[in-house]
C-alpha cells in the first residue's frame, strides 16, 4: 500500500513505486516502456515500509508481554476486534497508477484478494482483553520511541513534505508535464485531468470504506488512458526529475534539520532491533 501525493492530504501508506513494462496504446500503437523511477534524495532520511513492518512487529511482542502481565498469557500477536472496525486506505504510487495490467483489471483500486492479506490472522481479543490492550498498545507505544526528543525533529523530512511539494507543483516543466498528460486524456475522450493525481482520487469512482473501487468500466478505461499518457509523454520521468532536484536543493538548505532527524529515526530503528532481538 503506497501513498499518493503528500498535497492531497490522503492517509496511505509507505511508498512503494512499482515497476512499469512495455506496452501498446488502445489504438495499437506501439508506446515505450518507462522505467520505475528510482531513489529520490529525502528517501534516507524517511522511514520505509520496512520499518513500518518492524515497528508492527515489534509492537506486537511488546503489546503480547504487556498483556501477559495482565493476565492474559495466550493474548495472540494479531488479534482481530472485538468487533472489526472500518478502515480507510488509498491505494496507488506518488504518481498515481503505473501498472497498465492492473489498470486494466483494477482501474484505479487494486486485486480485492490483497485485503485479506491485511486482516488480522489471530483469534479475535475478548472483551475482558480488549479492555486492557489499549493501555498495552500504548506503553508498546512509548517503549519504541524510548530516548527519542518526540518535540524534535526526528519527522523533520516529514514536515519538509509540503513545502517541497508546492515548489515541485509550481515548477514549470512539471506544470508543461501535467498539462500535455491532460491533453492526451482529452484525445482519447477522457476527463482532461489537471494532474494524474486528481484523475486517480476522482469521487466518480466510488471508493469503498476500505479505499478500493468497483472498478467499473469507465474507471479502468480512464486508468489504462492514464497510463498510456504517461508512458507516452515520459509523464513519470520528469516529475521524478522535478521532485529529485527540489528535495535536494531542500536537503542542502535545511541540513542540519535533516541531519538531526536522521539520527533519531536511527535510534527509532535500534529501539525495533532491540525488542525483536530480546523478544522475536
Amino acid at each position: 500500500m503506497v501513498r499518493l501525493g503528500a498535497r492531497r492530504g490522503i492517509a496511505v501508506g509507505m511508498a512503494v513505486l512499482l515497476a512499469l513494462g512495455a506496452a501498446g496504446s488502445q489504438s495499437g500503437e506501439a508506446v515505450g516502456a518507462a522505467a520505475a523511477p528510482g531513489p529520490l534524495p529525502a528517501d534516507p532520511y524517511t522511514s520505509t515500509s520496512q520499518d513500518y513492518q518492524r515497528s508492527q512487529q515489534a509492537s506486537a511482542l511488546l503489546v503480547r508481554q504487556c498483556m501477559a502481565d495482565h493476565g492474559h498469557p495466550d493474548f495472540p500477536l494479531d488479534p482481530r476486534y472485538p468487533v472489526d472496525p472500518i478502515r480507510a486506505a488509498a491505494v496507488g504510487t506518488e504518481y498515481g497508477v503505473l501498472e497498465l495490467d492492473s489498470a486494466r483489471r483494477w482501474g484505479y483500486g487494486w486485486d480485492p484478494a490483497k485485503d485479506a492479506d491485511r486482516r488480522p490472522k489471530g483469534r479475535r481479543m475478548t472483551s475482558a482483553e480488549f479492555v486492557d490492550f489499549p493501555a498495552c498498545e500504548a506503553e508498546a507505544g512509548r517503549r519504541l520511541v524510548r530516548g527519542i526528543d518526540l518535540k524534535g525533529d526526528w519527522l523533520y523530512a516529514s514536515t519538509r513534505v509540503v513545502e517541497v511539494q508546492k515548489a515541485v507543483e509550481r515548477d514549470p516543466r512539471l506544470v508543461a508535464a501535467w498539462n500535455t498528460w491532460s491533453r492526451c486524456m482529452a484525445g482519447q475522450g477522457f476527463t482532461p485531468y489537471p494532474d494524474p493525481v486528481a484523475a486517480y482520487t476522482d469521487t466518480a469512482w466510488h471508493r469503498n470504506s476500505d479505499g478500493n473501487t468497483p472498478h467499473t468500466r469507465r474507471e479502468r478505461a480512464t486508468a489504462v488512458a492514464d497510463v498510456i499518457c504517461k508512458r507516452r509523454h515520459h509523464t513519470v520521468e520528469i516529475w521524478h526529475t522535478v521532485q529529485a532536484q527540489k528535495q535536494a536543493a531542500d536537503i542542502a538548505q535545511h541540513h542540519d534539520g535533516y541531519a538531526r532527524g536522521l539520527r533519531q529515526l536511527r535510534l527509532y530503528r535500534a529501539n525495533i532491533n532491540e525488542v525483536l532481538r530480546t523478544l522475536g
